[in-house]
């Protein structure tokens, strides 16, 4: 499974780089479009990341007009990210080699192999998320802040 969602994640990366964007780079604008301006702490806890990588990447995305910061009207001292007409476009367009890939990888499965397929994974994932909330309310009766699993940006 890890084999195969390396080798899916690394021909859509490659996919999408043909279009000017990184699958990396493309969760934090989704994440941008799909939820609106965020400060940087937001996203790092949303996708996962450490807050300084999230930084390095927020310089990067600005750099390139695909994000801009403003003042957070709440806080002085923080900024709000958000996405730009640019980052728009330039997601959209990526996002079109990621389907056709995908699309093209699953083609070689009959309906009834998707649909066994899409019900294995319903199961592992109700599983998976059972075992996240024991691990969290464990973290909770020991008084330690669980880590936050990762939502889905796309």
């Amino acid at each position: 499974m890890f084999k195969l969602y390396h080798q899916v994640s690394r021909l859509v990366n490659e996919c999408m780089m043909d279009e000017g964007v990184s699958l990396a780079r493309s969760k934090f604008l989704l994440l941008l479009e799909c939820q609106g301006p965020q400060r940087s702490t937001d996203i790092a806890c949303a996708l996962g990341f450490a807050p300084r990588t999230v930084t390095e990447a927020i310089d990067g995305l600005e750099r390139d007009k695909l994000v801009k910061r403003d003042p957070d009207p709440k806080d002085r001292r923080a900024k709000i990210v958000s996405i730009t007409d640019m980052g728009r476009t330039v997601i959209s367009a990526a996002q079109q080699p990621q389907h056709k890939t995908i699309e093209a990888i699953f083609a070689v499965l009959t309906e009834d192999q998707k649909q066994h397929m899409k019900e294995i994974i319903r199961c592992l994932s109700e599983k998976t998320e059972e075992l996240q909330r024991e691990r969290d309310k464990s973290a909770d009766d020991a008084g330690v802040a669980p880590v936050r699993s990762l939502q889905a940006v796309s």
